[in-house]
């Protein structure tokens, strides 16, 4: 349990809840956390525990404490991680192809969520009240690159916030199958679950489920005729938004079957993945208020796979 703490509510203040009356006199909660404290009857107020409903007024002292973070089920695993930034609110890491950020079926304890339960050993405030990263976005397995993680609620709230208000900066890499006659284009097609193959995703019409999507890309290089180097802003965050709008264009990712790419006998290597690299993501750190920007370098198959491409 966390040290005590008194609050009085200010004079002149009219009736009240007393869970809103604590949301706003501590932003830095979330209300999540008060939440947890009035279950575990420890907002007090004359020694009488309070409901969460309980009225409050002008001059009123509460006192409250928070419940002990409880420890995550999952097992911490020592996995050597590439951190591209890290304090005790957030951190970042340059994920690499093959990790999958979050365990589920299937899955084994190699995670990046197994990996950070290692690396951030005794620094997590608990998200939720369980001691665990604070997952805000994610990145598929074979997808490399720039992912951030909250090690506080407040943090993870913040951030959370700024994913849903589209204020974050997201910038991708892809290896595309041909080349785009244009320089650079916008893709706006709402995408929406496969009516086929539900683990697949697809170009749908908004009022058949598919949700508004918002691409930007820019041819970078090209090699030959056999295949691109794309850079693509991300304006809306849908499961593989990348690689359903390029290949709505007709230009799937190179490695992703799934959505369309084929092998071609005269590409000298096999790409080995979806050749898709997260290279940039730009937010506002949650408590200092500047701008965080954070790149991550193109992986070594990834730059051996341009390499190729340019001999062939």
């Amino acid at each position: 349990m966390s040290a005590l703490e008194q609050f009085t509510v200010p004079e002149g203040t009219r009736t009240l809840r007393a869970d809103k009356a604590l949301a706003l006199a501590f932003p830095e909660h979330s209300r999540v956390a008060f939440q947890r404290s009035f279950d575990a009857g420890l907002v007090k107020s004359k020694g009488r525990a309070l409901e969460r409903s309980s009225s409050v007024r002008g001059g009123d002292l509460l006192e409250f404490s928070f419940p002990d973070v409880v420890a995550a089920e999952l097992k911490a695993v020592k996995i050597k991680l590439k951190v591209l930034f890290e304090d005790k609110s957030l951190l970042a890491i340059d994920k690499p192809a093959g990790m999958v950020v979050h365990p589920g079926a299937g899955t084994r304890e190699d995670t990046l969520v197994h990996a950070l339960l290692a690396h951030c050993k005794g620094s997590l405030s608990g998200i939720g009240g369980v001691e665990r990263p604070g997952i805000v976005h994610r990145l598929d397995r074979e997808t490399s690159g720039v992912i951030i993680v909250a090690k506080t609620d407040q943090a993870h709230r913040e951030l959370a916030r700024q994913f849903a208000e589209r204020s974050v900066v997201k910038e991708y890499l892809a290896l595309v199958s041909g080349v785009p006659r244009l320089m650079s284009g916008s893709i706006h097609k709402a995408i929406g679950r496969n009516a086929r193959h539900r683990h697949k995703m697809a170009v749908v019409e908004e009022g058949l489920g598919g949700r508004a999507s918002w691409t930007d890309w820019t041819l970078v290089e090209h090699y030959g005729e056999l295949a691109a180097l794309i850079s693509c802003t991300l304006h809306t965050g849908r499961t593989h938004q990348i690689r359903v709008h390029l290949s709505s264009i007709g230009h799937p990712l190179l490695g992703d079957s799934a959505y369309g790419w084929k092998a071609n006998t005269r590409m000298k290597r096999d790409p080995g993945r979806v050749m898709l690299h997260s290279a940039r993501l730009s937010v506002i750190h949650p408590k200092t208020g500047k701008v965080l920007d954070l790149k991550a370098p193109l992986p070594a198959d990834f730059r051996a796979q341009i390499k190729a491409l340019k001999k062939g």
